[in-house]
């Protein structure tokens, strides 16, 4: 910045102000684009001219006398009265305006901020420029011989965002103030250096399941420490990184919103999603911040409660106290709190006047209790129907059914004989997969709790254990192996052991007993699935051709952990060789190139994939490698060695042909010479019949025009011919019949149309009849057919002359072609 007494002009590198209090730019301040331009390339080149301002600076009121004068006036002061003084316009010494510099800004040398002038400076250096006030001399230095003013240390507009500084022009001898001092204000200058924070997060929102699109989630809010006047560095915009489709947030408010409908908290309840604020706008280049906000769908009253069984059985001795629960049922919901409450009551049955039910408020069970005394003698059995509904239902969801439930209930009156009390209410017993038959894997235990104390007898309920798997000492209640186990098909096993009284066998208790199989290293890992890997003859050595996995039955403790490797005797492969990966795959890498697929088309690699077991297994997969021709950026264009035959014009399926052909004249010619050997006679065909007959054998429809013998053609001339039978001679039947007798003869002047349709007629329901009779595949058009005949075999009967001198024309090929038609043209004439 200059500051110029008199006529003041002030520049600044980033801010150019303006203030000619008595002239005009031309007549007090010179050319300014000129003048401008020669500071920024003497002074700051790299720094960028932003705006500029121009701010009028005029003080009215009278100021002393060295204020009022312009530079080298002051002689006149004396003879100016005091109403003079008073008209004339004052000029300000100094006039100040905030000068800027940019934070962060670090170069080889000091920023240069601005420069202090004034027009009491002759240029003789006796002027001197003092800074004070804010980082005066720390931060900020000026030159009190220019009045430049440096910046020396780099700027934080977050930790301070301006500094107030006073400048003064003294006298360099005398340090004697020419100029009142005068206070201005360095800005500093915001830059993107912030990122957006979101302070309150993470967040942890809730919104009802089911809800419509455009539900209300959440507001998350992100704060950007960047000035929000200036630029975009403060401005903004928010986005979904995860959590799409189910959630949307407005890119301005950052308020989240549901976007899918009908999200059902029973099939997943929380979603993790992660918001985005990115400031500039969210254009390119920007900072960003991420939070994440935890939404829990809450629960709305959607699901009827339903009962675990259609039927429960429950017994009670007859001697049970009043009141006391005998029986417990139990409607699940899938609703959860208040959606989940039901209420039990007894709608029908025998004992309605016996038993009650009532809820447990903390489990949301039916309680069946006892109203009456029982008598065993009297009634040993009852059956209920308990109904539960749901108590709190929402009308949105009543169209979805009702929301209740029933089961039947049976219970059982039992005498004062009690039933054998196992020494747990279940059982968990753990085997390990590889355990030997007959071994014992865990005990049951039970007692009679009668004074009596009668023996238990152990056994197993094999409705549970169909298979037969599990045996159990009817005497101590050890449970031993029956079949060998197998983790990887079956790793649990829920079984019921019955304990039985021996004195009284209808007093018997059962209790579950889940035994879980524990797993041992018995499988051997294999690949995935099955591999063909293509490689580019054109491919670089080290170049991936194929990633492969391996899987492994077994379900290790600390995870599956394979070791891949090549056979002994393919160590040193010189194709090919494997890299394991860190997440426990395996990469096939070529050792070189110029791969060629008419040296070897497909390569076979066997791998060895051991697991981390104890013992450990291990199998060998074979790798099929395949040698490709690709293009230049690695595409597989061609797989097989065709691509070297359609180059010379011929594919392989035209050589496949050529071969067949000449493998055929070759069985012809040995045919050949074996009849003549045979026979010692020439193979001459003798008879033109045997070349029709040769010439039907090969699937022909028909013997053509000139064959009168597959068929009476007579008749088709003559309807009235006569109707007899006719043996074909294209096919020889296996079986002889006799001629058709006592078909009436043709009428003179019957069409041959109805004589063929009687024909037809007739062969069609006469079960002697041969299915090869050829008149049945022949359609009569009628005679003298208008456009005459398209058969090439009666061109050689026409009575028109042909020229075939044309042929000659066509060139030396159709020339001969020409000669032969002309020599059996004159032929037929002789």
């Amino acid at each position: 910045m200059t500051g110029k007494l008199n006529g003041s002009c002030f520049y600044n590198l980033s801010y150019f102000y303006v203030d000619c209090a008595v002239n005009t730019w031309r007549s007090s301040c010179g050319t300014m684009p000129e003048r401008l331009t020669e500071m920024l390339m003497d002074t700051w080149t790299p720094l960028i001219i932003l705006w500029i301002t121009v701010l009028p600076s005029i003080f009215m009121a009278p100021m002393n006398q060295s204020q009022v004068l312009p530079s080298g006036s002051s002689t006149g002061l004396k003879s100016l009265t005091e109403e003079q003084r008073v008209l004339n316009r004052s000029k300000r010494g100094w006039v100040w305006n905030q000068m800027f510099v940019l934070e962060e800004f670090s170069g080889p040398e000091p920023i240069l901020v601005g420069r202090l002038h004034t027009d009491l400076d002759p240029g003789s250096s006796k002027i001197k420029y003092i800074l004070s006030g804010d980082g005066a001399g720390t931060i900020f230095v000026i030159n009190d011989k220019t009045g430049d003013i440096h910046a020396m240390k780099r700027l934080d507009r977050e930790e301070k965002a301006e500094y107030t500084l006073t400048a003064q022009a003294v006298d360099r001898d005398t340090n004697k103030p020419l100029e009142p001092p005068s206070e201005f204000i360095i800005k500093v200058q915001d830059i993107n250096d912030n990122a957006p924070e979101f302070v309150d997060g993470p967040y942890h929102a809730t919104v009802p399941e089911m809800s419509v699109v455009g539900t209300f989630v959440t507001k998350v809010t992100a704060t950007d420490a960047d000035d929000p006047v200036y630029g975009n560095s403060a401005k903004l915009v928010y986005s979904i990184l995860e959590g799409q489709p189910y959630f949307s947030i407005e890119p301005h408010t950052a308020i989240i919103k549901t976007a899918l409908p009908n999200m059902d908290r029973e099939a997943k309840e929380e979603y993790f999603v992660v918001i985005q604020a990115k400031d500039m706008g969210g254009h390119m280049g920007g900072l960003s911040g991420t939070t994440t906000v935890t939404i829990t769908l809450s629960d709305v009253n959607d699901n009827p409660p339903k009962f675990a069984q259609s039927m429960y059985h429950f017994s009670v001795m007859e001697d049970v106290a009043l009141g006391e629960p005998i029986g417990r049922v139990k409607a699940n919901d899938l609703d959860i709190g208040e959606n989940a409450k039901s209420s039990y009551d007894i709608i029908e049955g025998d004992g309605m006047d016996i038993f009650e039910i009532t809820t447990d408020a903390q489990t949301q069970d039916g309680i069946i209790r006892v109203r009456k005394p029982l008598d065993f003698e009297t009634k040993k059995s009852y059956t209920l129907k308990v109904e539960a509904t749901n108590i709190h239902i929402d009308p949105r969801f009543i169209s979805g059914g009702p929301f209740k439930d029933t089961a039947t209930v049976k219970i059982v009156v039992e005498d004062a004989d009690e039933p054998p009390v196992f020494s747990s209410p279940t059982y968990l017993l753990e085997v390990h997969e590889n355990a030997a038959i007959n071994s014992v894997i865990g005990q049951v235990t039970a007692h009679d709790p009668d004074v009596s104390s009668s023996p238990i007898r152990f056994s197993i309920d094999r409705h549970t254990d169909l298979e037969r798997q599990f045996n159990i000492n009817a005497e101590d209640g050890k449970i031993t192996l029956a079949t060998p186990l197998d983790r990887e098909t079956n790793m649990w096993h829920n079984i019921t052991i019955v304990a039985t009284e021996t004195r009284n066998h209808s007093q018997v208790s059962r209790v579950p007993v889940a035994i879980k199989v524990l797993d041992v290293n018995d499988n051997a890992p294999e690949f995935a699935s099955e591999h063909e890997a293509f490689l580019c003859e054109n491919g670089k050595p080290g170049q991936v051709i194929q990633i492969v996995s391996a899987v492994d039955k077994d379900d290790p403790k600390n995870g599956h952990y394979f070791l891949y490797s090549l056979l002994p005797e393919m160590v040193n492969n010189p194709n090919f060789t494997i890299k394991k990966n860190e997440d426990n795959t395996l990469s096939i890498l070529a050792k070189h190139s110029g791969f060629s697929r008419q040296k070897q088309e497909v390569y076979l690699l066997p791998i060895i994939i051991s697991d981390s077991g104890n013992p450990p297994m291990s199998s060998t997969s074979t790798l099929t490698i395949r040698v490709c021709g690709c293009s230049s950026d690695g595409i597989v264009q061609s797989c097989n060695v065709e691509a070297y035959v359609l180059p010379i014009g011929l594919s392989m399926g035209a050589l496949i042909a050529i071969l067949a052909c000449i493998i055929l004249l070759l069985v012809i010619v040995v045919l050949f010479v074996t009849l003549r050997r045979h026979k010692n006679e020439p193979l001459i065909i003798k008879d033109d019949e045997d070349v029709r007959e040769n010439i039907i054998r090969y699937d022909d429809e028909g013997g053509g025009e000139e064959d009168t013998e597959a068929f009476d053609i007579a008749t088709l001339q003559n309807p009235d011919g006569i109707n007899g039978f006719l043996p074909r001679k294209d096919i020889k039947p296996d079986l002889q019949f006799m001629p058709r007798q006592g078909l009436a003869p043709v009428p003179n002047g019957v069409d041959v149309d109805e004589f063929i349709n009687v024909r037809l007629h007739e062969a069609d329901n006469d079960p002697t009849a041969p299915p090869y009779d050829s008149i049945q595949i022949y359609g009569y058009e009628g005679r003298g057919s208008a456009a005459g005949s398209l058969s090439s075999l009666e061109s050689s009967a026409s009575d028109s002359d042909q020229n075939f001198d044309y042929l000659s024309e066509w060139g030396p090929r159709f020339k001969r072609l020409g000669e032969l038609y002309s020599v059996g043209e004159s032929d037929k004439e002789t």
